[in-house]
């Protein structure tokens, strides 16, 4: 199963709640469905544990008998598709009564008086979740998004979304082939939201990813740091000793000074040596700055010579 499913499976999974929550779960399900009018009123959805649920809330809630029905698909990811519909004129404006939707309205709003607090918020997130939500693959990408088919329920998700107590989400609306996609970035807007709608395994798998992301950022940086650390060095000690060649060839190292001759005959030896190393390894040890101001005089003592052929 998909990320994006095992947390759908989770939330399916979540105990009763208070009856304003109960009321809010159904409301967010059918609102985000595919059809809600008193026309159709109709819900599609990949997991069977959420038609099932849902068909349950409307009896509950509403006193509806919805129809529930299973098709089997050619998606090995999605092997059954759960058509939840409500047959009836009746039934179907005992629905649009029950949440305060009147018959033939032009354009679906989220009517607030159904979410009269956070805890109702949050359960009519999860099955607005539930019914149009999708959430990638941590390890791929940190996006959730909700497919609303109208402008104006897409923008009131929006702000529902953007003012929560809860948490600090900011998301954003596009369009898209048709739909418009209210969507989330973001590790950390993405755990609050699923921890605002009741998830547990979902956002700690979450964080886990996170933290082994940064890890890994982490040694790369090191790793790429020391990596550059090595080449600077190596670089700097392949000069040097091209340096050495030349006073070697063109004026011997025995005219040297003994400390600057001492330098350059343990450069020669150690190329893979830091200035901090040759330091130490000297008959009477000096410091790194030490070092470099002797490597410096025989880079001067070499410019003054030939180039090697």
């Amino acid at each position: 199963m998909s990320f994006s499913a095992d947390v759908k499976t989770e939330l399916c999974q979540i105990e009763t709640l208070p009856m304003d929550c109960r009321k809010a779960l159904c409301y967010g399900a059918l609102l985000f469905g595919r059809r809600f009018s008193e026309k159709e009123i109709t819900l599609v959805t990949e997991h069977p544990a959420f038609g099932r649920m849902l068909a349950q809330q409307l009896a509950e809630e509403c006193g509806v008998f919805a129809e529930m029905q299973t098709k089997l698909t050619r998606r090995a990811s999605t092997p059954e598709t759960c058509i939840v519909t409500v047959e009836g004129d009746d039934q179907r404006l005992r629905i649009l009564s029950r949440f305060g939707h009147a018959p033939n309205e032009l354009q679906l709003r989220i009517h607030r008086e159904n979410l009269p607090d956070q805890e109702s918020i949050a359960a009519f997130l999860r099955d607005v979740f539930l019914s149009c939500g999708s959430v990638i693959d941590p390890e791929k990408e940190y996006h959730l998004e909700f497919a609303v088919s109208h402008k104006k329920l897409a923008e009131d998700l929006l702000e529902l979304l953007d003012h929560l107590e809860a948490a600090v989400l900011q998301p954003a609306l596009i369009s898209r082939k048709g739909s418009y996609m209210v969507y989330l970035k973001g590790g950390d807007a993405i755990t609050d939201l699923l921890t605002f709608m009741g998830a547990q395994s979902g956002p700690l798998e979450l964080i886990q990813v996170r933290m082994l992301k940064d890890l890994r950022n982490d040694v790369n940086r090191r790793s790429n740091c020391e990596t550059a650390n090595i080449m600077k060095t190596a670089n700097a000690a392949a000069v040097q000793c091209l340096a050495i060649e030349r006073i070697e060839k063109f004026l011997g190292l025995s005219q040297l000074s003994p400390e600057l001759r001492e330098l350059a005959e343990l450069r020669m030896e150690n190329p893979e040596m830091s200035l901090r190393e040759l330091g130490e390894h000297l008959s009477k040890p000096i410091s790194r700055s030490g070092v470099n101001h002797r490597i410096q005089r025989l880079l001067e003592i070499a410019d003054t010579l030939p180039e090697l052929p």
